[in-house]
């Protein structure tokens, strides 16, 4: 771990420059980078780290092969020309240290009513410590504390004896294809940190994530007369009360499992969003509901996909409608094992005491029912994956917001630990 001498100088370095990381991230989160519309908020970014003196690699994800790459997510619906991602590298001239990757995401769910939020959801504000908005806490606090965090080093006269590379990405909220990507074009480093909002908790576990569509047909005629037709919408239901009910039985497994067996019901279905129908008196012809269900660590994605059909074909064989009118199932989006970070890694032993020096106690553990980038390094590519971050509310809800005060202790945490996995050298004037 850093001497206490060099931790008091980044942690005066974090103290001096904190209000302007406030500012960074209030103008992290007034972009609006919902999918599909990220690339100004990756080149306003781009910007900011090549100025640092980062060697920038920006580059779309229609740039990338994914044909036949593990861990890849399908995906319908999206222009992938348009999804840009960032690399910025700061390579060690003669590394004696180890190499780092730490990686956030930009990408922001949708903000749902604004007339909901207590301000408006793109408009960031600070109020009583917390700075509010979509995105603040997932996770643009933590891409906030990953440039910041290297700043402080700078700022004192050092760098990383080993390659540093600092990787925001778009997708994970849906696919993980961004996180994918960086591995694809070629990026490795000894260790991967992803600062997502974990309240300074590392995660041990997360679950795997499949994202379907169900795709019902039904018969359109007048609703004065709908018991002569089919209404698409109301048979849609019955599948969802037969994946329900094949969650309740997942979740029952779910009890001898060694990592999640202790959490209550850590399998989550969930109906997401619901098209359907042309005309408000006539019978819908069609419906199609978009769907999210969880996996355990170790179970086969193929296997679940099939046992997800199999649901839908006994569901609808107890319709008289569906079983001669098959519903559809379309694979569009997450197709995400579960991943276990083992204990033991160096990489782990290294953010732990950084993380007990700048807050005074142990680091606790989480196993988490949502997924992140994680599975990417340590599952495919064989490398210590952390997932460790700042503290915060809201995510994916309204009146999103991130802890001001833990967001600069954890940019200080995250100073120590790349201080010690990578080393450090005076800078050479």
């Amino acid at each position: 771990m850093p001497d206490q001498a060099l931790l008091k100088r980044l942690e005066a370095a974090v103290d001096a420059a904190f209000n302007k990381q406030v500012a960074f991230l209030s103008e992290l989160t007034r972009f609006p980078s919902l999918r599909g519309q990220e690339a100004p908020l990756q080149d306003w970014l781009s910007r900011q780290l090549a100025d640092r003196g980062y060697a920038v690699d920006r580059y779309t994800l229609a740039d990338i092969g994914f044909d036949g790459a593990r861990g890849a997510a399908p995906v319908m619906d999206t222009d992938y020309s348009r999804a840009v991602q960032l690399v910025a590298a700061r390579r060690a001239k003669n590394p004696g240290g180890r190499s780092l990757i730490i990686q956030g995401h930009v990408d922001v769910v949708p903000a749902g009513p604004a007339a909901m939020w207590t301000t408006p959801p793109f408009e960031p504000v600070v109020r009583d410590g917390w700075l509010y908005g979509r995105g603040a806490n997932d996770m643009k606090a933590g891409v906030s504390a990953m440039i910041f965090a290297a700043d402080a080093l700078a700022a004192c006269g050092l760098e990383p004896d080993g390659d540093l590379y600092l990787q925001s990405v778009t997708e994970e909220e849906c696919t993980g294809n961004g996180a994918l990507s960086t591995l694809l074009r070629g990026y490795r480093a000894e260790a991967c940190l992803i600062p997502e909002p974990t309240g300074n908790a590392l995660t041990r576990a997360h679950v795997g994530v499949i994202w379907f569509r169900l795709k019902v047909m039904g018969i359109p005629v007048h609703v004065a007369r709908s018991e002569t037709g089919t209404n698409a919408i109301v048979a849609a239901y019955k599948l969802i009360e037969a994946l329900q009910a094949h969650t309740r039985e997942e979740n029952l497994r779910a009890k001898s499992h060694p990592r999640f067996g202790a959490l209550k019901d850590p399998i989550k279905f969930n109906p997401g969003v619901i098209r359907g129908g042309d005309w408000g008196s006539s019978t819908p012809a069609w419906c199609e509901v978009d769907c999210r269900i969880g996996l355990l660590p170790g179970d086969d994605l193929a296997g679940r996909r099939a046992a997800i059909e199999q649901v839908v074909r006994q569901a609808a064989a107890g319709d008289e409608f569906l079983a001669n009118n098959p519903p559809a199932v379309e694979w569009n989006g997450f197709m995400a094992d579960g991943f276990v970070q083992e204990e033991g890694s160096a990489a782990e032993a290294v953010l732990a005491a950084a993380h007990a020096q700048v807050f005074g106690e142990k680091m606790a553990e989480r196993c988490s029912t949502g997924v992140n980038d994680t599975r990417f390094y340590g599952l495919y590519y064989d490398m210590p994956a952390l997932c460790y971050g700042p503290k915060g509310e809201g995510s994916h809800a309204f009146d999103e917001r991130s802890d001001l005060a833990n967001v600069k202790q954890t940019t200080l945490a995250m100073a120590a630990f790349i201080a010690d996995w990578c080393g450090v050298r005076e800078v050479s004037r």
